[in-house]
């Protein structure tokens, strides 16, 4: 196949995240066994206009402000004509509406949609425009085929107006191979880890609540990640009067996050609103159970009762109570961690990417395209 992918974003952007992970892992093993791929994504200040990264080639157009104006000039003057088979849209934050671009057909990737989560983290107008942007999903994509992430986030489209039976459900996958569990350097005394972004609508401060509600006063509480909500975060910390016992990591190296899975007895997620829970899945991938919120996206990367807990948003009592259960048991976090380790395993980048590969022949072929 020759595929366009388009995405705000590639992975060498200093701002990625899952998102771009997901496309580069899929689509580089699509381009390894011999697909022609290319990325049309933004760029930023100073960045090479042009790079091959995953055995694909990539195109960056303007910057995060800038790509989805840029985007649609750029496609008309040297990708329309170019003879791509498909157009992969990667909905990523706000759409493009690449079915109006008027190329090859398109299909539509969508690790999560914003909806009213929004107004959670960004200013009152500019949550307004994200979640209009996504209102005419229904209207502008009739008819296009779309791969989702999660039931959840398939639920999510269906309800704005894309037929379920329009969505494939392909599950990501998890790198079992560099997150695999360790005995020996697992913490002698409870360990909670945090790991993500520090913003407000992920809910770390649920986090650091439920911590301070424990029942368990030689526990501790590691957070690791960067953003603007920080300095709040520590202000709540303090309040606490938790002192040395919760400790901010700031943005950690791989080899780091590696080691904090392998030490901490739980992961703790609290955020509303997933796509995925691809870090309770790399918790899992080291034997480590996850305490959860029970919410769209992250309920579909936890098994309650097998791989750790899933706790009513919000609760803080209920995720308090799950915590201290963890923190009194070690045998509890063996036997709950060996299963997350299994559950672990059925999630693999080569069976990702050989469903969409399958899934794009299926529109090539429902289209006429000869193959």
């Amino acid at each position: 196949m020759r595929l366009l992918v388009v995405n705000w974003q590639d992975r060498e952007n200093p701002l990625a995240g899952g998102a771009e992970i997901h496309l580069h892992e899929i689509f580089g093993r699509l381009a390894a066994q011999g697909n022609q791929v290319t990325l049309l994504c933004g760029g930023w200040p100073g960045c090479p206009p042009r790079v091959t990264l995953d055995g694909m080639e990539v195109l960056r157009v303007g910057t995060r402000y800038t790509f989805p104006v840029l985007a649609r000039r750029f496609f008309d003057t040297h990708l329309k004509r170019a003879g791509y088979d498909l157009l992969v849209e990667d909905v990523n934050k706000v759409p493009l509406y690449t079915p109006r671009w008027g190329g090859p057909p398109v299909v539509a990737l969508v690790p999560h949609l914003f909806g009213a989560t929004a107004f959670q983290e960004l200013a009152a107008p500019l949550a307004a425009a994200v979640w209009l942007a996504e209102r005419p999903l229904g209207r502008v994509y009739r008819g296009v085929p779309f791969e989702a992430i999660s039931a959840s986030t398939a639920s999510d489209l269906a309800e704005r107006g894309i037929p379920r039976a329009a969505v494939e459900v392909i599950y990501p996958g998890i790198d079992t191979v560099g997150y695999t569990p360790c005995a020996r350097e697992r913490a002698e005394t409870p360990v909670f880890a945090y790991l993500g972004r520090l913003k407000r609508y992920k809910g770390v401060q649920q986090v650091i609540t439920a911590f301070g509600a424990m029942e368990h006063p030689t526990a501790r509480l590691e957070i690791a990640g960067a953003g603007d909500y920080r300095p709040a975060l520590e202000r709540l910390a303090a309040s606490l009067d938790l002192g040395e016992r919760v400790r901010f990591l700031g943005r950690i190296s791989e080899d780091e996050k590696l080691r904090l899975l392998r030490r901490a007895w739980a992961l703790v997620f609290a955020s509303p609103k997933e796509g995925w829970g691809i870090t309770n899945l790399e918790a899992a991938a080291c034997g480590t159970p996850v305490v959860a919120s029970n919410s769209p996206g992250i309920r579909e990367s936890v098994r309650h009762g097998e791989t750790g807990y899933l706790v009513p948003h919000g609760d803080i009592p209920a995720m308090a109570a799950a915590m201290t259960q963890i923190a009194n048991d070690p045998a509890l976090v063996t036997r709950l961690g060996t299963q997350a380790r299994a559950f672990a395993e059925s999630f693999t980048w080569e069976r990702a990417a050989n469903e969409t590969a399958a899934h794009l022949f299926r529109v090539l072929a429902s289209r006429g395209t000869p193959r």
